[in-house]
């Protein structure tokens, strides 16, 4: 079949920078596999012209679904009309689709990649002691979510203290039974560590938290894709700890995408 004639459903990857986007590469092999003829492109703009962009993409009437990433998510969230709790709670949105009145609905899959990654390499979260370092658009999904996997304690360190101290007070009122505060990157006494930032996209960027407090029991993961193996798992497995890299984060997050944007259009029921 030939992709990207002028009745293909086209899909947006919203970033900036864009370039190391994976999405828009991912999801055209699936439409290729799949035989369908579809696109996903990768579009960026600058921060202040974010509000003219957003007009013209909503005014494109063939733009059926967007993924959302850094610095957008909380931005597109402010322009749905509604969503799934995962993204309402955390007012952000990394995936949103068309109502049939074409107004947008947000979702949230950072958090559900997250967790099925976790669980599909075995690691239990349930009961266990958890660093989190960054409560920005992914960091808020992923604490939300391991609170809700039944994590004991979570210690949540953000460079933005004060954005570290609401998410700890949200998620505390939402699962009362997880133990979360506001601490130090410093893993001592926890029984996984996670880097929920941009740190380690560049191999300039400093260590996001204080790996000479890691012991080899201790389970470490990074949300970031590429490299494969970031600076902090390199010196994690150099201390003998388990690591978990990011890619499965992303493979189930594709997964629950393509059933969210719906691409084998077996209901468009959605919009």
């Amino acid at each position: 079949m030939m992709r990207g004639t002028g009745k293909a459903d086209v899909f947006v990857m919203l970033a900036h920078p864009v370039g190391h986007a994976k999405s828009p590469g991912v999801f055209n092999e699936i439409f290729e596999q799949k035989g369908l003829d579809s696109l996903m492109v990768p579009l960026t703009c600058r921060p202040e012209d974010f509000d003219i962009f957003w007009a013209g993409l909503t005014a494109a009437e063939n733009v059926r679904g967007v993924i959302v990433s850094v610095p957008y998510k909380q931005a597109v969230f402010g322009k749905c009309a509604n969503g799934h709790d995962r993204a309402t709670r955390v007012r952000s949105a990394n995936s949103v689709r068309r109502n049939p009145d074409g107004t947008w609905y947000a979702d949230n899959f950072d958090g559900v990649g997250f967790i099925e990654g976790l669980k599909a390499g075995g690691h239990r979260i349930a009961g266990r002691r958890v660093l989190q370092v960054g409560a920005g658009g992914a960091g808020a999904s992923l604490a939300y979510c391991l609170a809700e996997e039944g994590a004991a304690e979570i210690r949540l360190f953000d460079v933005d203290e004060s954005r570290a101290a609401a998410l700890a007070a949200m998620v505390a009122a939402k699962f009362p039974d997880c133990s979360i505060a506001t601490g130090p990157a410093d893993p001592t006494g926890m029984d996984m560590a996670v880097n929920a930032t941009p740190m380690g996209l560049k191999p300039s960027d400093p260590l996001p938290m204080d790996v000479a407090k890691l012991t080899p029991e201790m389970t470490v993961v990074d949300i970031i894709m590429e490299p494969a193996e970031t600076p902090l798992l390199a010196e994690a497995r150099r201390i003998g700890c388990t690591i978990q890299p990011g890619r499965p984060m992303m493979d189930f997050q594709v997964e629950a995408m393509a059933g969210f944007f719906d691409i084998d259009r077996k209901d468009r029921g959605n919009g």
